[in-house]
C-alpha cells in the first residue's frame, strides 16, 4: 500500500486536479493507493476570513462564501461528466448551505470560538475530498472516500490538537483492512476529540495526516506532491539560485522545516521516521523531476551544509538582573510562564555569566509573554533583581542544517564572517549539542540579504555575485559599463565573479532593476527612469540591502562625496573615481577610512590619482611592508602633460587645451586642471596616504595662470586665454631657450607639499615625459639613490575606467 499527499497548489483547479489524477492513475498500477489531499488553494484562508468577518458583524461573509460555493460547483462541472455530476453537485450544495448556517449562527452571537474555527474549515478539505473521490469514480476506478475525522482521534486543543496515537492507529488498521478500494480518498487536516468535535492539526496539517497514516499502516511508499521539485538549499522566493536537496535525513527535514521551510509541515516527519519509511517530495507539474527523498541515512554530498532556512516575525525576549546570577530557577520559572500560556519557545540562548536568558518566540505572543512573565517575576522587579522583560521586535531567525556539521570545525566562522562582511548583525545565537543546526537572530529587514549571502558561501562553487551600483555615466562611466559588459562571460568563467549592475544614475535620471540593468541597453532604460534625487538614490542603495554590493562614483560631485560614510556604514564597499572625498577634510577622511574597516566594507579609489597607473596601491604596499616615505616628486595632471608637450608657439596656448579638452583628457571645467587644484588634490592624497595629515590649505601653489582667467565662464575663460597668449609663449620660450621642458610638478617632503610650473633640465627624472603621461617617484628608506618610479598614461577614459573596474573587483573579493 501507498500514501499520496497532495496540497492545495496541486487541487486549486480544475486543470491541476487533472494532473493530480493523472499522477494517481499511473501510481495505482504499481499497488493500492490511499490519497489524502488539502482544501483547493486559498479556499483554508477565505473560509477562515468568513469566520472573523461574521464574527465582526460584516455581511461581506455571505459574497466569500458564495465565490467558494461557486468555485466548488465550477470544479465538479469541469472534472465530472454531466450524467454523473448530480450525487456530487447535491453533497456540495449541501454542504456550503451547512457552512452558511454555521456563519449566521456566528453572525448572529457576534462569537468564534476555536471550536467552531475548527468546524468551518474543515469544510475546505471535506468538499475537495469528495470532488476528487467523484472524479475517480468518473473514470472508472474502484473507489472509497473515508471521512478522516471517523479515524484519526485527537484531544481538544483545537486549531492544534494532538494526535492519540493508540486509537487512531487502531481505527486506520481495521478500515483499511475492511476495504479493497484501489484508491482510497480522504481529507486532510481534519480530526476528531473523543466527543466527536471536529478538530485540526494545525495549518499544513495534511501532511501529518497522510504521515499518520502511513505509519500507522507501514506502507512501502509515501509521497508528498507540492509546487516544488523537493525541498530546496533555501527559500527560492528569496534565493534565486536555490537547487533541490536530492537526498536529505529525517533529522535535517524537521530541522529545516521547523525553520520555515514550507515544503513539509514539521510534525510530519516523526510519524514515518519510526517505522524508517522514506519520505518522497515530489512536483505535481513536473512529475519527472527527480524529488527529495527523506530517509535515515543520506548520500554525503561533499558539503557540510544541506540547507538554510528562516522564520520572520520573531520576537527576542530578554530576562537580565544581576539578582539571577548563581540563583537556581529561574529558567524554570521562565519557561513555567511561558507553557502555562502555551507560547511556544523557538530558540534560547543564555551567557555563561548567568546575569541574562534570552528566548525567540512567535511575535503574536510577545505581549501575553510580556505580561505573564513581568507578572511572574513581580517581586523580583519590584526589588531591583531583575528587570523587567525586554522586547525586542521585527526580528528574524536563520538556521543552517546539516547532519554533517557535527564535528566539522570552521562552519560558524564561515557562516558569521560572511554575515558580518556583509554588515548583517547578529542579535543572539543557539546551537544544539547535535551540531546538527546553528542559528542566528538577526534584523527582518537582513532576511533576504543574509540568506543569498550563506546561500553563496556555502552552495555557490560556481560564481560570487557582485552587485554594482554606478553613478556618473559621461566619459568614464560609460566606458566603465562597456568594459563590464565586454568581460562578463571572462570573469564568471575565469575569475568565478558574477558583476550585476543594480543601480545607474547620471545627473538627470536614476534606474533600479534586482535583477540586474541589461548592459547592451543601459542607455535608453536609464532615459525611461525617474528623475536623480540624490536623497533617494542613496537610500534606495541602501534599503534594497544586497548581498557583496559595490558602490562606484565616476563623477566630480561633491554633495554624493559627501554621503559615502552612509554607504560604508551599511556595509557597501565604495570604489571612487571622484577626487573630493579624499582631498575634503582630513576629519571626513579618516572617518570614511575607520567606516570601512569598522563595516568591512572596502573604501578604494586608486584612480584618484594617476588615473589607471597603480599609484596607491603601490603606496599601501610601501607602508604596509614597514617603509617610510621621506619624498614625493611628482607629474600628476595628464591635462597640463599634454598641454605642455604640445605647446611650442605655433598654435595658442588656448587652442592646445582647447584639443586636450576635445580628446578627454581635462575635466569637465579645465581651469580645475589649469589652476593646479585638482594637482593640489592629488598631492595631497598621496601624503595623507603616506600617513601625513594634510589639508589643502597647507600646500602651496605656484600657479601660471592669470587671475582673469580663472572668472566666468568655461567659454569666458577661453576668450580670456587667448588675450594673454604673450604670457603663455613668454614661459615656454624661457624654458626653451635654457634648454629644459615646462612640468607641473608637485612635491611632499617633511611634512610639507608643493606644486607649480617648474623648468625641469634634460638629466631630470622628469624631462623625458612624454603626450599625457603622469609619473610619481618614490623616496623611501628602501628606496633612497634611486626612487620606485611609477610612469605611463595618466588621463584618458579608456585607462580611468579599467582600473575603476580593477578596484570594484578587489571590494567584491
Amino acid at each position: 500500500m501507498q500514501v499520496l499527499k497532495f496540497g492545495g497548489s496541486s487541487v486549486a483547479t480544475a486543470e491541476n486536479i487533472e494532473k493530480v489524477v493523472s499522477i494517481v492513475q499511473d501510481k495505482i498500477k504499481s499497488d493500492k493507493t490511499i490519497v489524502v489531499v488539502s482544501a483547493l488553494g486559498g479556499i483554508t484562508d477565505i473560509l477562515l476570513s468568513c469566520g472573523a468577518l461574521a464574527a465582526k458583524g460584516n455581511e461581506e461573509y455571505r459574497q466569500q462564501l458564495q465565490a467558494a460555493e461557486t468555485r466548488h460547483l465550477d470544479a465538479v462541472k469541469s472534472l465530472i461528466p454531466v450524467t454523473r455530476q448530480s450525487r456530487i453537485l447535491s453533497q456540495v450544495k449541501k454542504q456550503c448551505n451547512e457552512l452558511e448556517d454555521i456563519c449566521n449562527g456566528i453572525f448572529l452571537l457576534r462569537e468564534l470560538s476555536m471550536v467552531t474555527k475548527d468546524r468551518i474549515v474543515s469544510y475546505g478539505e471535506l468538499l475537495s475530498s469528495q470532488i476528487i473521490a467523484a472524479k475517480f469514480e468518473s473514470l472508472g476506478l474502484e473507489t472509497a472516500w473515508k471521512d478522516s475525522r471517523e479515524m484519526i482521534i485527537t484531544d481538544n486543543n483545537h486549531t492544534n490538537a494532538a494526535v492519540d496515537f493508540l486509537i487512531t492507529n487502531k481505527n486506520i488498521a481495521e478500515y483499511f483492512a475492511s476495504t479493497n478500494a484501489q484508491v482510497t480518498v480522504l481529507p486532510g487536516f481534519i480530526a476528531a476529540d473523543a466527543n466527536g468535535y471536529t478538530t485540526t492539526l494545525g495549518r499544513g496539517g495534511s501532511d501529518y495526516t497522510a504521515a499518520i497514516v502511513a505509519a500507522a499502516l507501514n506502507v512501502s511508499n509515501f509521497e508528498i506532491w507540492t509546487d516544488v521539485s523537493g525541498m530546496m538549499t533555501a527559500d527560492p522566493r528569496l534565493v534565486s539560485t536555490a537547487k533541490v536537496i536530492p537526498h536529505i535525513s529525517y533529522q535535517e527535514a524537521m530541522e529545516l522545516s521547523h525553520f520555515g521551510a514550507k515544503v513539509i509541515y514539521p510534525p510530519t516527519i516523526q510519524p514515518v521516521m519510526k517505522k524508517q519509511i522514506p519520505v518522497w517530495i515530489k512536483n505535481t507539474f513536473l512529475p519527472n523531476d527527480g524529488g527529495t527523498i527523506i530517509e535515515s541515512a543520506t548520500i554525503k554530498n561533499g558539503n557540510s551544509i544541506r540547507g538554510i532556512s528562516s522564520i520572520n516575525s520573531v520576537v527576542l525576549l530578554s530576562l537580565e538582573g544581576s539578582g539571577m546570577i548563581g540563583i537556581p530557577g529561574f529558567s524554570k520559572r521562565l519557561f513555567e510562564s511561558l507553557a502555562s500560556e502555551k507560547i511556544n519557545v523557538i530558540l534560547i540562548t543564555q551567557g555563561s555569566s548567568e546575569h541574562s536568558i534570552c528566548v525567540g518566540i512567535d511575535e503574536r505572543n510577545s505581549d501575553l509573554a510580556k505580561k505573564t512573565i513581568d507578572a511572574s517575576f513581580a517581586h523580583e522587579i519590584e526589588t531591583g533583581k531583575v528587570d523587567p522583560l525586554n522586547v525586542e521586535r521585527d526580528l528574524s531567525i536563520i538556521a543552517l542544517v546539516g547532519d554533517n556539521m557535527k564535528s566539522h570545525t570552521g562552519i560558524s566562522g564561515k557562516m558569521f564572517g560572511a554575515l558580518g562582511r556583509n554588515g548583517v548583525n547578529v542579535r543572539a545565537i543557539a546551537q544544539g549539542s547535535s551540531e546538527r543546526n546553528i542559528s542566528a537572530v538577526i534584523s527582518m529587514l537582513d532576511v533576504k540579504k543574509a540568506l543569498n549571502v550563506l546561500h553563496e558561501e556555502f552552495f555557490e562553487t560556481t560564481y560570487k555575485q557582485i552587485n554594482l551600483f554606478i553613478a556618473g555615466v559621461g566619459n568614464v562611466g560609460s566606458r566603465l559599463i562597456e568594459q563590464l559588459r565586454q568581460q562578463h562571460a571572462y570573469l564568471q568563467q575565469h575569475m568565478r565573479l558574477q558583476i550585476r549592475v543594480i543601480g545607474i544614475a547620471n545627473s538627470k535620471k536614476m534606474l533600479f532593476n534586482e535583477d540586474g540593468i541589461d548592459t547592451a541597453k543601459w542607455k535608453s532604460n536609464l532615459e525611461k527612469g525617474t528623475d536623480m534625487k540624490l536623497d533617494t538614490f542613496i537610500e534606495t542603495i541602501r534599503s534594497m540591502n544586497m548581498r557583496n554590493s559595490v558602490f562606484a562614483d565616476v563623477t566630480a560631485n561633491s554633495e554624493l562625496a559627501g554621503r559615502y560614510d552612509q554607504l560604508l556604514e551599511k556595509s557597501i564597499a565604495v570604489v571612487a573615481c571622484n577626487k573630493v572625498a579624499c582631498s575634503s577634510s582630513y576629519e571626513y577622511y579618516t572617518r570614511l577610512k575607520d567606516l570601512s574597516r569598522e563595516y568591512n566594507a572596502p573604501f578604494l579609489f586608486e584612480t584618484n590619482v594617476g588615473a589607471g597607473l597603480p599609484v596607491i596601491g603601490s603606496l599601501n604596499d610601501l607602508v604596509r611592508s614597514g617603509d617610510s616615505v621621506n619624498r614625493i616628486e611628482a607629474v600628476l595632471s595628464g591635462t597640463l602633460n599634454f598641454v605642455f608637450n604640445n605647446y611650442n608657439g605655433t598654435q595658442t596656448f588656448a587652442e592646445v587645451v582647447k584639443q586636450a579638452q576635445d580628446e578627454g583628457y581635462t575635466e569637465p571645467d579645465p581651469r580645475l586642471d589649469l589652476s593646479g587644484k585638482d594637482v593640489m588634490r592629488k598631492i595631497m592624497i598621496l601624503a595623507r596616504e603616506a600617513g601625513e595629515s594634510l589639508e589643502m590649505e597647507d600646500i602651496s601653489n605656484n600657479t601660471f595662470m592669470p587671475p582673469s582667467c580663472m572668472e566666468g565662464s568655461v567659454d569666458d575663460f577661453y576668450k580670456e586665454m587667448a588675450k594673454h597668449e604673450d604670457h603663455f609663449k613668454k614661459l615656454y620660450e624661457e624654458a626653451d631657450k635654457a634648454g629644459n621642458k615646462l612640468k607641473f610638478v608637485a612635491k611632499f617632503q617633511d611634512g610639507k607639499a608643493s606644486v607649480g610650473l617648474q623648468h625641469i633640465e634634460p638629466q631630470h627624472d622628469l624631462y623625458h615625459l612624454y603626450g599625457k603621461d603622469n609619473v610619481v617617484l618614490f623616496y623611501t628608506n628602501r628606496y633612497t639613490e634611486q626612487p620606485l618610479v611609477i610612469k605611463g598614461a595618466g588621463a584618458g577614459a579608456e585607462v580611468t575606467a579599467s582600473e575603476v573596474f580593477a578596484d570594484i573587483i578587489r571590494a567584491g573579493r
